[in-house]
């Protein structure tokens, strides 16, 4: 495994940094009515200097108000699910895992809807009811992940074959508790309930939302990226890696909770968007090399530029109407996840 230099990963970094300006730049552009370059440099500009208020177009309005939170939701939640499914993968030394096969998305989407389904009969202080879906969607990933993970335990080894299927048998059990859920909620509310959990990243929230997920991001992979050369290591197997004095039960404990809660945050913002955490790391890996000081950051601006782009496809391909943007995920992760598994399997 080649070093891992600062220079080289900064411009690594940097490259990636140039296409997802480019890519928010296009997504700020297009959808059902679009801006020109220049309403949008001008109005970017306004909004950077603080001068919000000097925005009175429609156009600005559709960007300030619509597009980029939207976007800016869209960068988390990309660079939570790839950064997540980097670890999943490395930690169970298998290339098919990601929080969507693995049902951790489903638990954590299980988790959000009860606490939707139960918070308007609580007694709940304003300032602890922003965090209440986000918590139990992180509690259902942290369960989800826990169950997976001893079902694909045989004799303290981890069968790849086996913990994929219980990913799947998981998340099939928890899509139908779903769906029993949501049988039981007011019809009004049915279709936006189906509708963000198959994602959805047009949902508005507080400013305060923003920086808990921006926050919450920043701690759990700063954990994760602390457990890099750990994670190297622990690619050559368990038991390799205590010969070479990687703490493994810390590692699996640190990794699983940071990333069940990278998982829990995008989950309860924007509902299951599949297959990032599966097809961003690979491609990374293709590009940049396997070496987790690289492949963390690279995949988390990487799960930034996918999921923005498949939003913006959303917004435009049936416009003025527009897909979930897991809808559009899935068609590009389900043909790559069968070509992975046969390959694989063969």
């Amino acid at each position: 495994m080649r070093p891992v230099t600062f220079r080289k990963l900064l411009f690594q970094c940097l490259f990636l940094v140039v296409i997802l300006f480019l890519v928010v730049v296009i997504a700020l552009k297009f959808g059902a009515v679009p801006v020109s370059l220049y309403a949008l440099g001008r109005d970017l500009l306004r909004v950077l200097l603080g001068q919000s208020s000097q925005i009175s177009s429609d156009y600005g309005l559709i960007i300030q108000n619509i597009r980029l939170p939207r976007i800016i939701l869209g960068i988390i939640v990309g660079a939570s699910l790839s950064v997540a499914g980097t670890s999943f993968q490395a930690l169970l030394r298998n290339p098919l895992a990601d929080p969507y096969v693995l049902g951790v998305s489903s638990g954590a989407a299980l988790g959000a809807i009860l606490a939707l389904i139960a918070e308007p009969h609580l007694p709940l202080p304003p300032a602890f009811e922003a965090l209440l879906t986000p918590l139990c969607a992180f509690l259902g990933a942290a369960a989800t992940i826990t169950a997976v993970y001893f079902l694909g335990r045989r004799q303290g080894q981890i069968e790849s074959n086996t913990l994929l299927l219980g990913g799947v048998i998981t998340a099939s059990f928890l899509s139908a508790i779903i769906v029993f859920l949501m049988s039981t909620v007011n019809s009004s509310n049915t279709r936006g309930m189906v509708f963000w959990l198959m994602g959805n990243l047009s949902t508005s929230f507080q400013k305060s939302i923003y920086w808990l997920l921006v926050a919450g991001f920043f701690i759990a992979a700063g954990v994760i990226y602390g457990t890099a050369n750990d994670l190297n290591i622990l690619l050559s197997g368990e038991k390799e890696a205590m010969h070479l004095g990687v703490d493994v039960r810390r590692v699996r404990f640190v990794v699983y909770i940071a990333a069940s809660l990278l998982t829990g945050l995008a989950v309860s913002v924007s509902g299951a968007v599949g297959y990032v955490g599966l097809i961003v790391p690979h491609l990374m890996r293709l590009i940049f090399g396997s070496d987790h000081r690289t492949l963390l950051p690279t995949s988390a601006l990487g799960g930034a530029i996918a999921v923005v782009i498949a939003d913006t496809l959303a917004r435009i391909v049936v416009a003025p109407n527009e897909l979930p943007v897991g809808a559009v995920t899935a068609v590009v992760g389900a043909p790559l996840f069968i070509y992975l598994l046969r390959r694989r399997l063969a």
